[in-house]
């Protein structure tokens, strides 16, 4: 997992469970804080701006996450298509991983709602903050 970019979120006592655990809901909220984070750090796009919409979005949960702990989220793209990024995340307390996600997001044309082309400006911010290769 890359280290290039990892934003921290806070417990919120409204984020926890009965058991006193963050909720398995809450965990997407985190990885979304992070992405947003990511947009408008990375590629400088507010999020009013945003053109692109989760397609597809996995969680696995390997501990619970407690009002205690101090989340830290790492993020990556690991797969950048014409259309789509895919993008994987840590949610990590400590040394330990809490939760590991995947997210596939689609760029959208905001008129038609249909799938667009990831724009060449946005492309290429990705491929040099990610390291990511020009494919063949």
């Amino acid at each position: 997992m890359s280290e290039k970019f990892t934003t921290e979120v806070p417990v919120r006592f409204r984020d926890l469970d009965p058991l006193d655990h963050v909720n398995n809901a809450v965990h997407a909220t985190y990885i979304e804080t992070a992405r947003t984070e990511y947009l408008e750090t990375v590629l400088d796009i507010p999020q009013d701006e945003v053109s692109f919409v989760i397609a597809n979005l996995e969680l696995t949960y390997k501990r619970p996450i407690t009002i205690d702990d101090e989340p830290v989220v790492a993020l990556e793209v690991t797969d950048l298509g014409e259309s789509s990024c895919t993008m994987a995340y840590e949610i990590r307390t400590g040394e330990e991983v809490a939760t590991t996600a995947e997210t596939t997001m689609v760029q959208i044309d905001p008129e038609t709602g249909r799938p667009a082309p990831i724009p060449d400006a946005i492309r290429e911010q990705v491929r040099e903050f990610e390291g990511l290769g020009v494919p063949a």
